[in-house]
Order: C-alpha cells, then sequence, then structure tokens
C-alpha cells in the first residue's frame, strides 16, 4: 500500500524516527523524513487520544510506533517498541509483549537465540533475558527481541525491560 493511501484519521504526532523535532502533518509528508541508507524513512506516530481512550498501546502495552516507508512511497513495515517512560507497574510486564507477538503468529517455525549476560548484568525477579526470534510468514519479516535484567549501575528500580517487534515486508 502507498503511504498517501492511508487514513490520517485516528493518528497524531507525526514525526521523523530520525529527527523527532521534525514533525509531519501527515502520512502524506513522508518524504520530508531523511532516508537511511537502504532508502527507508521511519516516521512515528501514535493513536489519537480522541479516539483511542488509552492512547498508544498494543496489546496492553505503552507503545512507540514507527512505520518505514520505502523509496517508492509504500510501506515496508512497522516497528513496535514498548515505551521506555511509561509508569514502572506497566513498564516492569513489556518483556511480555513479545510473547504476545510470537503467539499472534503461532508458536511454530520461529528461530530464536538467547544472548549470555555482559560482565556485570544481573536477573531480574530471579529472570535474565536476551532473546531475538525470527520468522518469515505470509510475506512478512517478522523479529522479535525480548529483553529483561538489571545493569551493574542500576538501582532496584531501573532496569532493562523491553520488547522491539519489527514487521517487515519480506524480501522476495
Amino acid at each position: 500500500m502507498a503511504a498517501t493511501e492511508l487514513t490520517e484519521s485516528g493518528y497524531v504526532d507525526f514525526s521523523c524516527a530520525a529527527d523527532p523535532k521534525r514533525t509531519l502533518a501527515g502520512w502524506k509528508d513522508w518524504h520530508d523524513c531523511p532516508a537511511d541508507a537502504s532508502g527507508t524513512r521511519a516516521i512515528r506516530f501514535g493513536y489519537d487520544p480522541s479516539t483511542s481512550r488509552d492512547g498508544t498501546m498494543v496489546a496492553g502495552h505503552p507503545a512507540i510506533l514507527t512505520l518505514l516507508i520505502d523509496n517508492t512511497g509504500h510501506i515496508a513495515g512497522l516497528q513496535i517498541e514498548t515505551d521506555p517512560k511509561a509508569r514502572l507497574y506497566i513498564r516492569k510486564k513489556a518483556f511480555l509483549l513479545g510473547l504476545q507477538a510470537k503467539s499472534r503468529y503461532g508458536s511454530d517455525g520461529w528461530a530464536c537465540t538467547e544472548g549470555q549476560p555482559s560482565a556485570g548484568d544481573q536477573p531480574v525477579g530471579g529472570i535474565y533475558l536476551k532473546e531475538r526470534c525470527a520468522k518469515t510468514v505470509s510475506g512478512r519479516s517478522l523479529v522479535v527481541e525480548r529483553n529483561l535484567f538489571r545493569r551493574p549501575d542500576q538501582d532496584i528500580k531501573n532496569f532493562v525491560d523491553e520488547t522491539r517487534i519489527s514487521i517487515l515486508r519480506a524480501k522476495d
């Protein structure tokens, strides 16, 4: 689908992911964002609070959304990241979004790798998690990354707890 065909109703806060101070009027301004090495332009956006009572949430998790548009103006993918600025009560469950995403696309066929702790990294609540899973299904290349651990310089209320989901158009 072409970016210019997307409705702007229900979405707010359009900006370039590479330069968040560069705001956009909507999807039609995709070409105003800088292209990365592959020619893809990344647009950050949120859900309109007047139509989404919980704001920008994905499966119950506060999220940062980025639409990727290729050099022809067509949608190349979507990136979903848990919001690191969410309240601690909600943020401490961020790693669970990855499980929901993997379930959404079926439990079979994921190729997962587990990362090892860096010097001084500690588990949080007895769990240490550095996971990256990939799968291609229905013309989509999916990557789900989940992290849960505490770095040596972080106090008890600060830790890494995040999920990043990339849904990209699969290469032919």
